[in-house]
């Protein structure tokens, strides 16, 4: 009798103590949340939740709208693929050999840098050749604007004797791996025209001086080794490789390639990213516009882009694009 009355009160208990309210939840306590569920974005934080669809231009290919209804997990996994499309290059240098060159008055030791793009496999690999002197030069316009930030870097010195040893040389060649590899973790070095033009601007006037020349498959035997190395180092300025694509258009469209001329085009457009005033833009599309008739593609819509640029941005537009291009690395 007891125990029946007990079991009865028990479940009168357990029904009354279900109607309870809850005790609030400690401030300071998180709920427990399986790891594979993505936190919600805190609606206390509106700015955070619209710096996802600011942060990207909204004419950007792919790029989230400001309506966009897109769940917390896409936005995430849409800012992962975008942090892999911007992760910066990395290049690796290695002076894989040397050779000494006598000339009639001169004698001297070339020695040959490979760059590679590290982190997958690089198809375009860049070889080019420089002496002692290129070194020097590069290193004395580098202390006119970077003094400080290189002033750590041991730069190889001078022997008036005893240069064309064995080794000297294999010591120099790893003297100007380290110190390229060096110069190339400065960020301000990296990205100066100095460096720049340390390991693309010989190639660059070569391959201009044929363009003027009339040498159209020598400019472009060259142009293809150089540009994939320029495009990897400008990559935060792409704009610095218009010229050199443009040279490339110039030369299959004289060559008569026009569907490999309009492909060098479209990305010298790509690089130029819409910016009008710049003095390749206008002669770039009235190239195109040729070349895009030519081959019965759509050429409408690059008239259209032409006017409407010189609608917005009246400009004295009186160089065709080869005019443009011969007048480049004259020096």
């Amino acid at each position: 009798m007891d125990r029946t009355h007990s079991q009865g009160h028990s479940r009168a208990q357990a029904g009354s103590i279900s109607h309870w309210p809850r005790p609030p939840v400690s401030r300071t306590r998180r709920a427990l949340r399986p790891s594979h569920v993505p936190r919600p974005l805190s609606p206390k934080r509106p700015d955070l939740v619209q710096g996802l669809t600011r942060a990207v231009p909204p004419d950007a290919p792919g790029s989230p709208s400001p309506n966009s209804s897109m769940t917390t997990r896409e936005l995430q996994e849409y800012w992962r693929k975008e942090k892999r499309c911007w992760r910066r290059i990395k290049l690796l240098f290695e002076v894989a050999s040397a050779r000494i060159e006598e000339r009639k008055v001169s004698k001297f030791v070339m020695y040959q840098i490979v760059v590679i793009q590290t982190g997958s496999f690089d198809s375009n690999k860049a070889v080019l050749e420089r002496r002692y002197s290129d070194f020097e030069m590069l290193q004395k316009n580098l202390l006119k604007t970077f003094r400080e930030e290189i002033e750590d870097i041991a730069f190889p010195k001078k022997h008036l004797v005893g240069n064309f040893t064995e080794e000297m040389i294999s010591e120099r060649k790893l003297a100007f791996k380290e110190y390229l590899t060096l110069l190339y973790a400065i960020r301000c070095v990296r990205r100066s025209r100095e460096f720049i033009d340390f390991l693309t601007r010989p190639e660059l006037r070569e391959a201009f001086g044929c363009l003027r020349g009339g040498q159209y498959g020598r400019a472009l035997d060259i142009l293809v080794r150089v540009v994939p190395l320029q495009e990897k180092l400008t990559a935060h300025c792409p704009v610095m490789v218009v010229p050199a694509l443009c040279a490339m258009l110039v030369c299959h469209r004289d060559l008569e390639r026009p569907a490999e001329a309009f492909a060098a085009g479209e990305r010298a457009l790509q690089c130029l990213q819409a910016r009008e005033g710049h003095r390749y833009y206008a002669p770039l599309l009235d190239a195109m516009i040729r070349l895009a008739y030519e081959l019965g593609k759509d050429f409408v819509s690059l008239q259209e882009k032409l006017q409407e640029s010189q609608l917005r941005q009246p400009s004295p537009w009186g160089f065709t694009l080869k005019e443009l291009t011969v007048r480049e690395y004259l020096y």
